[in-house]
């Protein structure tokens, strides 16, 4: 490695949690404690020579004369990942959140969930960082050696870090999730990010959801429906994204299946009557009450747009449609009242609470605590209300 700056050294050092020449700067002393407040201490974007996306560096502790380690917690967005390098004296690491991947020289990938901790030895070559479709924070102790602590090596290539799917070892089988499909699974990040207009993210959902073999007009259609939920600006930002990612996926050569088109409404009813319909047959019930007493035509454009021609277009049965809605509104803040009824009739539409249950595991996984949290309140309530 050249010799740097000492500011600069210390910086590059605290990327991967090797601080030991930060200490210069924040030396404890022998006779006391020392607090690193929180919020306190440097935060920065890995950079780019070392990194590949969307990484953060949040520096927790510096090494010292008698503690020859550091900390820092570092986030990976989708996709993110250090470059291979390996470590002098090893490392802990420790995943705080989301789901993760590292990977060894012998060609090894090793998935890392929250709870998770891994210890890497000394002068082991790997690089680390998030799913593509799962954003990760982990917690990183470092070691030092002789005054190092970490050797940059060749940044990973998309084809080392995409190899999920051979040699892999520890990959977790998550049982919590086995209750929906395939289809059911990928269509939960998608609405979700979709929902909270997080474009990157929804980006690598996008990507993962076509690997797994989802059409693009399946794709399409999730945030097609989810204009009456999230909005048009999200829905049109959300195929704005479908649109760019299949266009790269065309000129790199990938070939997406277009899927089937939507289907016609019944000819001999109007898109209220029918609407009408479906929604008694989501609901389990004619749907009346106080609101809309108040407000008679929110009810018709309801029964008319949102239940006759959206949930009338087919591609997406009504399964696939109230996961999309449950995945969007737990993404939303202040509409728990609408998650609730929406727990009901992904309830009334065949979802069991197994399934729900895998749907708020999902949304945590890939989305976050706060989503998967929300939705497993709102199914302990609204199941529980209906034993």
């Amino acid at each position: 490695m050249q010799k740097k700056g000492w500011f600069f050294r210390s910086v590059l050092f605290a990327v991967t949690g090797c601080l030991a020449n930060f200490a210069i700067a924040a030396a404890p002393s022998a006779t006391s404690q020392t607090l690193y407040a929180a919020g306190k201490q440097k935060s920065f974007k890995g950079p780019d020579t070392y990194f590949t996306g969307d990484v953060k560096v949040d520096m927790l502790f510096p090494g010292n004369d008698t503690a020859h380690y550091s900390g820092a917690y570092v986030t990976f967005q989708p996709g993110a990942r250090t470059a291979w390098h390996s470590h002098p004296a090893g490392q802990h690491m420790v995943v705080t959140s989301g789901t993760g991947v590292t990977g060894t020289r012998d060609g090894k990938i090793i998935e890392i969930t929250e709870g998770d901790s891994l210890w890497c030895p000394p002068n082991i070559d790997h690089w680390h960082g998030a799913t593509p479709s799962s954003s990760m924070t982990h917690l990183v102790v470092t070691g030092s050696k002789d005054g190092e602590n970490v050797v940059w090596k060749k940044k990973v290539t998309d084809s080392e870090y995409l190899a999920n799917d051979q040699g892999k070892v520890n990959m977790k089988s998550d049982k919590s999730t086995d209750a929906l499909t395939s289809k059911q699974q990928h269509i939960v990040p998608v609405a979700a990010f979709t929902a909270n207009g997080d474009l990157q993210r929804l980006d690598a959902a996008i990507v993962t959801a076509l690997d797994a073999g989802m059409s693009i007009n399946e794709v399409k259609e999730i945030m097609i429906h989810l204009y009456a939920y999230a909005g048009f600006p999200r829905a049109l930002n959300g195929l704005a994204t479908l649109m760019n990612t299949v266009e790269k996926r065309k000129a790199a050569g990938i070939k997406d299946v277009t899927g089937e088109q939507a289907t016609a409404l019944p000819a001999n009813k109007t898109s209220q009557e029918y609407g009408e319909e479906v929604q008694t047959e989501l609901v389990g019930r004619p749907v009346t009450g106080p609101l809309f007493d108040f407000a008679p035509a929110i009810n018709v454009l309801l029964q008319s747009h949102l239940f006759g021609d959206l949930f009338g277009r087919g591609i997406l049965d009504y399964k696939g449609r109230e996961i999309a809605t449950v995945s969007a509104l737990a993404s939303m803040d202040g509409v728990d009242s609408q998650l609730n009824s929406h727990i009901g009739i992904a309830s009334n539409v065949g979802l069991t609470e197994q399934q729900l249950t895998a749907l708020a595991s999902v949304l945590t996984d890939q989305v976050g605590n706060q989503e998967g949290a929300r939705t497993q309140q709102a199914i302990q309530a609204v199941l529980t209300n209906n034993d």
